[in-house]
Protein backbone atom coordinates (compact mmCIF):
# COMPACT_ATOMS: atom_id res chain seq x y z
CA UNK A 1 0.00 0.00 0.00
CA UNK A 2 2.98 2.59 0.85
CA UNK A 3 4.36 2.02 -2.69
CA UNK A 4 0.98 2.64 -4.24
CA UNK A 5 1.08 5.87 -2.58
CA UNK A 6 4.41 6.82 -3.50
CA UNK A 7 3.38 5.65 -7.64
CA UNK A 8 0.16 8.01 -7.22
CA UNK A 9 2.36 10.86 -5.76
CA UNK A 10 4.56 10.69 -8.67
CA UNK A 11 1.97 10.36 -10.87
CA UNK A 12 -0.15 13.38 -9.88
CA UNK A 13 3.08 15.00 -9.46
CA UNK A 14 3.79 14.65 -13.53
CA UNK A 15 0.25 15.20 -14.19
CA UNK A 16 -0.03 19.12 -12.09
CA UNK A 17 3.44 19.11 -14.50
CA UNK A 18 1.80 18.76 -17.50
CA UNK A 19 -1.47 21.03 -16.48
CA UNK A 20 0.65 23.77 -15.56
CA UNK A 21 2.93 23.79 -18.54
CA UNK A 22 -0.59 22.90 -21.29
CA UNK A 23 -1.90 26.41 -19.27
CA UNK A 24 0.99 28.18 -21.02
CA UNK A 25 0.61 26.37 -23.79
CA UNK A 26 -3.07 26.74 -24.62
CA UNK A 27 -3.15 30.65 -23.52
CA UNK A 28 0.05 31.47 -25.50
CA UNK A 29 -1.71 29.68 -28.70
CA UNK A 30 -5.10 31.23 -27.94
CA UNK A 31 -3.16 34.72 -28.33
CA UNK A 32 -1.28 33.49 -31.36
CA UNK A 33 1.99 33.15 -29.65
CA UNK A 34 4.47 30.71 -31.38
CA UNK A 35 5.39 27.78 -29.21
CA UNK A 36 8.37 25.72 -30.59
CA UNK A 37 8.29 23.44 -27.68
CA UNK A 38 6.36 21.42 -24.96
CA UNK A 39 8.32 19.13 -23.08
CA UNK A 40 7.38 16.97 -19.38
CA UNK A 41 11.26 16.99 -17.71
CA UNK A 42 14.61 18.19 -18.75
CA UNK A 43 17.45 16.68 -20.50
CA UNK A 44 17.52 14.02 -23.10
CA UNK A 45 14.80 13.22 -25.13
CA UNK A 46 12.98 10.29 -24.44
CA UNK A 47 10.07 10.49 -26.88
CA UNK A 48 9.04 13.61 -28.86
CA UNK A 49 6.26 14.08 -31.47
CA UNK A 50 5.76 17.01 -33.75
CA UNK A 51 2.27 18.13 -33.17
CA UNK A 52 1.58 21.21 -36.41
CA UNK A 53 4.47 23.85 -35.05
CA UNK A 54 5.24 22.42 -31.57
CA UNK A 55 7.35 19.20 -30.01
CA UNK A 56 5.93 17.54 -27.73
CA UNK A 57 7.20 14.76 -25.43
CA UNK A 58 9.67 13.61 -22.36
CA UNK A 59 12.62 14.23 -21.34
CA UNK A 60 14.55 12.01 -18.62
CA UNK A 61 15.26 14.38 -15.73
CA UNK A 62 11.57 14.41 -14.31
CA UNK A 63 12.28 17.65 -12.08
CA UNK A 64 9.94 20.10 -14.19
CA UNK A 65 8.85 20.54 -17.05
CA UNK A 66 8.42 24.01 -20.20
CA UNK A 67 7.53 25.32 -22.94
CA UNK A 68 9.55 27.24 -25.12
CA UNK A 69 8.00 30.19 -26.45
CA UNK A 70 9.03 32.49 -29.35
CA UNK A 71 11.18 34.94 -28.16
CA UNK A 72 11.33 34.81 -24.69
CA UNK A 73 14.56 33.36 -24.92
CA UNK A 74 16.99 36.40 -25.69
CA UNK A 75 19.60 34.90 -28.17
CA UNK A 76 16.77 33.18 -30.41
CA UNK A 77 17.19 33.85 -33.98
CA UNK A 78 13.31 34.42 -35.12
CA UNK A 79 12.64 34.46 -38.82
CA UNK A 80 10.86 38.13 -39.73
CA UNK A 81 8.16 35.89 -40.38
CA UNK A 82 7.39 34.53 -36.74
CA UNK A 83 8.24 38.24 -35.54
CA UNK A 84 4.39 39.41 -35.03
CA UNK A 85 3.73 35.88 -33.54
CA UNK A 86 6.39 36.22 -30.82
CA UNK A 87 5.83 36.64 -26.92
CA UNK A 88 7.33 40.14 -27.01
CA UNK A 89 5.56 41.50 -30.04
CA UNK A 90 2.58 41.07 -27.95
CA UNK A 91 0.16 43.81 -25.86
CA UNK A 92 1.52 43.54 -21.82
CA UNK A 93 -2.01 42.07 -20.71
CA UNK A 94 -1.54 39.00 -23.07
CA UNK A 95 2.17 38.06 -21.98
CA UNK A 96 0.49 38.32 -18.16
CA UNK A 97 -1.89 35.97 -19.09
CA UNK A 98 0.46 33.56 -20.69
CA UNK A 99 2.30 33.43 -17.56
CA UNK A 100 -0.23 33.89 -14.52
CA UNK A 101 -1.71 30.85 -16.45
CA UNK A 102 0.81 27.83 -14.80
CA UNK A 103 0.78 29.26 -11.53
CA UNK A 104 -3.04 30.01 -11.03
CA UNK A 105 -3.44 25.72 -12.18
CA UNK A 106 -1.98 24.77 -9.09
CA UNK A 107 -4.62 26.76 -7.13
CA UNK A 108 -7.45 25.58 -9.09
CA UNK A 109 -5.76 22.05 -8.81
CA UNK A 110 -5.65 22.47 -4.76
CA UNK A 111 -9.21 23.78 -4.52
CA UNK A 112 -10.46 20.45 -6.35
CA UNK A 113 -8.23 18.22 -4.25
CA UNK A 114 -9.02 19.52 -1.43
CA UNK A 115 -12.79 19.91 -2.12
CA UNK A 116 -13.10 16.41 -2.83
CA UNK A 117 -10.84 15.67 0.24
CA UNK A 118 -13.73 17.41 2.18
CA UNK A 119 -16.74 16.05 0.56
CA UNK A 120 -15.25 11.96 0.15
CA UNK A 121 -13.11 11.63 2.86
CA UNK A 122 -13.78 13.79 5.24
CA UNK A 123 -11.91 16.52 7.84
CA UNK A 124 -10.29 14.59 10.77
CA UNK A 125 -12.68 16.39 14.27
CA UNK A 126 -11.90 15.24 18.00
CA UNK A 127 -15.45 13.53 18.10
CA UNK A 128 -15.85 10.58 19.24
CA UNK A 129 -11.94 9.21 19.65
CA UNK A 130 -10.99 5.59 18.36
CA UNK A 131 -8.76 4.00 20.93
CA UNK A 132 -5.44 3.25 19.83
CA UNK A 133 -4.43 1.50 22.75
CA UNK A 134 -6.65 -0.29 25.79
CA UNK A 135 -3.86 -1.55 28.48
CA UNK A 136 -4.46 -4.49 30.55
CA UNK A 137 -3.05 -3.12 33.29
CA UNK A 138 -2.93 0.82 34.81
CA UNK A 139 -0.55 1.34 37.92
CA UNK A 140 0.17 -2.25 38.19
CA UNK A 141 -3.53 -3.05 38.68
CA UNK A 142 -6.31 -4.48 36.42
CA UNK A 143 -6.94 -1.34 33.75
CA UNK A 144 -10.60 -0.60 34.40
CA UNK A 145 -11.29 -0.48 30.60
CA UNK A 146 -9.37 -3.22 29.59
CA UNK A 147 -11.55 -4.80 32.18
CA UNK A 148 -15.15 -4.02 31.57
CA UNK A 149 -14.38 -5.37 27.55
CA UNK A 150 -13.40 -2.37 25.71
CA UNK A 151 -10.55 -3.01 22.68
CA UNK A 152 -8.27 -1.12 20.99
CA UNK A 153 -10.34 -0.13 17.52
CA UNK A 154 -12.74 0.95 19.37
CA UNK A 155 -14.60 4.42 18.85
CA UNK A 156 -16.47 6.10 21.97
CA UNK A 157 -19.94 7.66 20.39
CA UNK A 158 -20.92 8.42 24.15
CA UNK A 159 -20.33 8.58 27.73
CA UNK A 160 -23.62 8.58 29.89
CA UNK A 161 -25.56 11.31 28.25
CA UNK A 162 -22.85 13.18 26.90
CA UNK A 163 -23.05 12.29 22.85
CA UNK A 164 -20.39 12.37 20.19
CA UNK A 165 -17.95 13.54 23.08
CA UNK A 166 -14.34 15.26 22.22
CA UNK A 167 -11.48 14.47 23.36
CA UNK A 168 -11.18 17.52 25.42
CA UNK A 169 -14.68 16.83 26.84
CA UNK A 170 -14.12 13.36 27.49
CA UNK A 171 -11.28 13.66 29.60
CA UNK A 172 -13.28 16.80 31.68
CA UNK A 173 -15.82 14.46 32.61
CA UNK A 174 -14.30 11.87 33.51
CA UNK A 175 -12.40 13.88 36.09
CA UNK A 176 -15.13 14.62 38.01
CA UNK A 177 -16.13 11.13 38.59
CA UNK A 178 -13.51 9.31 40.36
CA UNK A 179 -15.06 5.78 41.88
CA UNK A 180 -18.24 6.37 39.84
CA UNK A 181 -19.56 3.86 37.30
CA UNK A 182 -20.00 5.53 34.26
CA UNK A 183 -21.43 4.12 31.26
CA UNK A 184 -19.43 3.89 27.99
CA UNK A 185 -20.87 2.92 24.12
CA UNK A 186 -18.57 2.32 21.62
CA UNK A 187 -18.80 1.67 17.88
CA UNK A 188 -17.20 -1.70 17.12
CA UNK A 189 -17.24 -3.71 13.39
CA UNK A 190 -20.04 -1.90 12.74
CA UNK A 191 -21.98 -2.25 15.96
CA UNK A 192 -22.74 -0.94 19.16
CA UNK A 193 -21.53 -2.36 22.90
CA UNK A 194 -22.30 -0.49 26.02
CA UNK A 195 -20.04 -1.22 28.77
CA UNK A 196 -19.64 0.41 32.81
CA UNK A 197 -16.28 1.72 33.66
CA UNK A 198 -15.15 3.05 37.30
CA UNK A 199 -12.95 5.91 36.99
CA UNK A 200 -9.52 5.14 39.03
CA UNK A 201 -7.46 8.09 40.34
CA UNK A 202 -3.97 7.67 38.14
CA UNK A 203 -0.59 10.01 38.37
CA UNK A 204 0.14 10.99 34.99
CA UNK A 205 3.55 13.41 34.54
CA UNK A 206 3.61 13.96 38.63
CA UNK A 207 -0.19 15.00 38.39
CA UNK A 208 -3.35 13.34 39.58
CA UNK A 209 -6.41 12.49 37.17
CA UNK A 210 -8.93 10.36 36.90
CA UNK A 211 -8.28 8.00 34.00
CA UNK A 212 -10.57 5.07 32.66
CA UNK A 213 -7.15 3.20 31.16
CA UNK A 214 -7.14 4.44 27.26
CA UNK A 215 -5.37 5.78 25.36
CA UNK A 216 -7.31 8.28 22.69
CA UNK A 217 -6.96 8.43 18.94
CA UNK A 218 -8.20 9.98 15.96
CA UNK A 219 -11.51 11.68 16.12
CA UNK A 220 -14.73 10.84 13.93
CA UNK A 221 -14.55 12.50 10.35
CA UNK A 222 -17.00 14.79 9.08
CA UNK A 223 -17.70 14.37 5.66
CA UNK A 224 -19.02 17.74 3.81
CA UNK A 225 -21.92 18.32 1.28
CA UNK A 226 -20.97 20.13 -2.02
CA UNK A 227 -21.85 23.39 -0.30
CA UNK A 228 -19.08 22.83 2.32
CA UNK A 229 -16.53 20.86 0.04
CA UNK A 230 -16.74 24.38 -2.08
CA UNK A 231 -16.28 26.56 0.76
CA UNK A 232 -13.92 24.35 2.63
CA UNK A 233 -11.16 24.01 -0.13
CA UNK A 234 -11.60 28.02 -0.86
CA UNK A 235 -10.33 27.82 3.28
CA UNK A 236 -8.07 25.50 3.25
CA UNK A 237 -6.40 26.95 -0.07
CA UNK A 238 -6.37 30.23 1.99
CA UNK A 239 -4.71 28.65 5.22
CA UNK A 240 -2.33 26.73 3.32
CA UNK A 241 -1.68 29.74 1.09
CA UNK A 242 -0.84 31.63 4.26
CA UNK A 243 1.34 28.70 6.06
CA UNK A 244 3.23 28.61 2.86
CA UNK A 245 4.54 32.24 2.88
CA UNK A 246 5.50 32.28 6.41
CA UNK A 247 6.53 28.36 5.70
CA UNK A 248 8.92 29.50 2.62
CA UNK A 249 9.93 33.00 4.51
CA UNK A 250 11.47 30.70 7.94
CA UNK A 251 13.07 28.02 5.82
CA UNK A 252 14.78 30.00 3.08
CA UNK A 253 16.22 33.61 5.66
CA UNK A 254 19.23 32.93 7.50
CA UNK A 255 17.73 30.43 10.63
CA UNK A 256 16.48 27.71 7.97
CA UNK A 257 19.30 28.01 5.69
CA UNK A 258 21.80 27.80 8.52
CA UNK A 259 19.38 24.75 9.73
CA UNK A 260 19.89 22.91 6.40
CA UNK A 261 23.84 23.20 6.89
CA UNK A 262 23.66 21.27 10.19
CA UNK A 263 21.37 18.60 8.63
CA UNK A 264 23.62 17.93 6.21
CA UNK A 265 26.90 18.19 7.68
CA UNK A 266 26.43 17.56 11.12
CA UNK A 267 24.12 14.70 13.67
CA UNK A 268 21.75 17.32 14.07
CA UNK A 269 18.21 15.27 14.31
CA UNK A 270 15.39 15.78 11.41
CA UNK A 271 12.63 18.02 12.89
CA UNK A 272 9.14 18.20 11.40
CA UNK A 273 9.21 21.97 10.41
CA UNK A 274 12.41 21.08 7.88
CA UNK A 275 12.26 21.42 4.38
CA UNK A 276 11.37 18.23 2.93
CA UNK A 277 11.88 17.55 -1.09
CA UNK A 278 9.66 15.63 -3.90
CA UNK A 279 11.69 12.39 -2.15
CA UNK A 280 10.61 13.79 1.38
CA UNK A 281 6.85 14.00 0.41
CA UNK A 282 6.69 11.13 -2.04
CA UNK A 283 7.91 9.25 1.31
CA UNK A 284 5.37 10.94 3.59
CA UNK A 285 2.84 9.91 1.02
CA UNK A 286 3.88 6.25 1.06
CA UNK A 287 3.57 6.25 4.84
CA UNK A 288 0.49 8.01 4.86
CA UNK A 289 -1.25 5.42 2.18
CA UNK A 290 1.23 2.75 3.96
CA UNK A 291 -1.78 3.03 7.42
CA UNK A 292 -4.76 2.86 5.23
CA UNK A 293 -5.47 6.60 5.11
CA UNK A 294 -5.06 6.50 1.05
CA UNK A 295 -7.51 9.37 0.97
CA UNK A 296 -5.77 11.58 3.03
CA UNK A 297 -3.01 11.76 -0.38
CA UNK A 298 -5.69 14.30 -1.64
CA UNK A 299 -4.89 17.10 1.03
CA UNK A 300 -1.66 16.07 0.51
CA UNK A 301 -1.46 16.95 -3.30
CA UNK A 302 -3.36 20.02 -2.26
CA UNK A 303 -0.74 20.87 -0.04
CA UNK A 304 1.81 20.57 -2.68
CA UNK A 305 -0.08 22.51 -5.24
CA UNK A 306 -0.24 25.45 -2.89
CA UNK A 307 3.50 25.55 -2.76
CA UNK A 308 4.75 25.08 -6.03
CA UNK A 309 1.82 27.72 -7.04
CA UNK A 310 2.98 30.34 -4.79
CA UNK A 311 6.85 29.15 -5.68
CA UNK A 312 6.25 29.91 -8.96
CA UNK A 313 4.86 33.03 -8.00
CA UNK A 314 8.43 34.35 -6.39
CA UNK A 315 9.48 37.73 -8.71
CA UNK A 316 12.52 36.11 -9.45
CA UNK A 317 13.77 34.90 -12.85
CA UNK A 318 13.25 32.56 -13.66
CA UNK A 319 10.18 31.76 -12.00
CA UNK A 320 6.70 32.66 -13.75
CA UNK A 321 7.08 35.23 -10.96
CA UNK A 322 9.93 36.78 -12.09
CA UNK A 323 8.75 37.08 -15.66
CA UNK A 324 5.68 39.41 -14.03
CA UNK A 325 8.08 40.87 -12.65
CA UNK A 326 9.67 42.15 -15.68
CA UNK A 327 6.65 43.11 -17.47
CA UNK A 328 5.68 45.22 -14.31
CA UNK A 329 8.86 46.87 -14.43
CA UNK A 330 8.27 47.36 -18.61
CA UNK A 331 5.26 49.08 -17.70
CA UNK A 332 6.55 51.50 -15.61
CA UNK A 333 9.34 52.65 -17.60
CA UNK A 334 7.69 52.35 -21.03
CA UNK A 335 9.72 50.32 -22.87
CA UNK A 336 10.98 46.82 -23.32
CA UNK A 337 13.52 45.10 -20.38
CA UNK A 338 16.72 44.29 -22.26
CA UNK A 339 16.36 40.36 -21.26
CA UNK A 340 20.12 39.60 -21.55
CA UNK A 341 20.88 40.89 -18.74
CA UNK A 342 18.46 39.42 -16.38
CA UNK A 343 19.54 35.84 -17.62
CA UNK A 344 22.70 36.13 -15.24
CA UNK A 345 20.20 36.58 -12.20
CA UNK A 346 18.15 33.52 -13.67
CA UNK A 347 21.27 31.56 -13.77
CA UNK A 348 22.50 32.84 -10.32
CA UNK A 349 18.76 31.88 -8.74
CA UNK A 350 18.64 28.91 -10.51
CA UNK A 351 21.98 27.77 -9.42
CA UNK A 352 20.85 28.67 -5.87
CA UNK A 353 17.68 26.48 -5.77
CA UNK A 354 19.16 23.88 -7.52
CA UNK A 355 21.95 23.78 -4.70
CA UNK A 356 19.43 24.09 -2.00
CA UNK A 357 17.17 21.28 -3.65
CA UNK A 358 20.48 18.61 -3.97
CA UNK A 359 21.02 19.17 0.14
CA UNK A 360 17.37 18.63 0.41
CA UNK A 361 16.87 15.84 -1.40
CA UNK A 362 19.94 14.44 0.52
CA UNK A 363 18.71 15.31 3.76
CA UNK A 364 15.93 13.63 2.74
CA UNK A 365 17.51 10.61 2.10
CA UNK A 366 19.77 10.12 4.80
CA UNK A 367 17.39 11.89 7.82
CA UNK A 368 13.64 10.67 6.49
CA UNK A 369 10.94 13.05 7.72
CA UNK A 370 9.07 12.33 11.11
Amino acid sequence: MGALGVVAFIVVLILVIVIHEAAHFGVARAFDIKVHEFFVGFGPRIWSRRRGETEVGFKWIPAGGYVKIAGMNPYEVVAPEDHPRTFGAKPIWQRVLVIVAGPATHFVLAFAFFALWLGAVGEPTTRSPVLVEVPAVLDGAPGPAFEAGLRAGDRIIAIDELRDPSDDALVAYVQDRVGEPVTVTVERAERTVTVTIVPVPSEVEGVQQARLGVILGAGRRETAGIVGAVAGGVRLVGEQLVATVQGVGRIFGPEGLGRLVDLVFTDEPRAPGDATSVVGVGAVAGSIASEGHFGDLLFVFGIVNVFVGFLNLLPLPPFDGGHLAVLAIEKVRGRPVDMRKVVPVSAAVAAFFILFTVAVVYVDIVKPPV
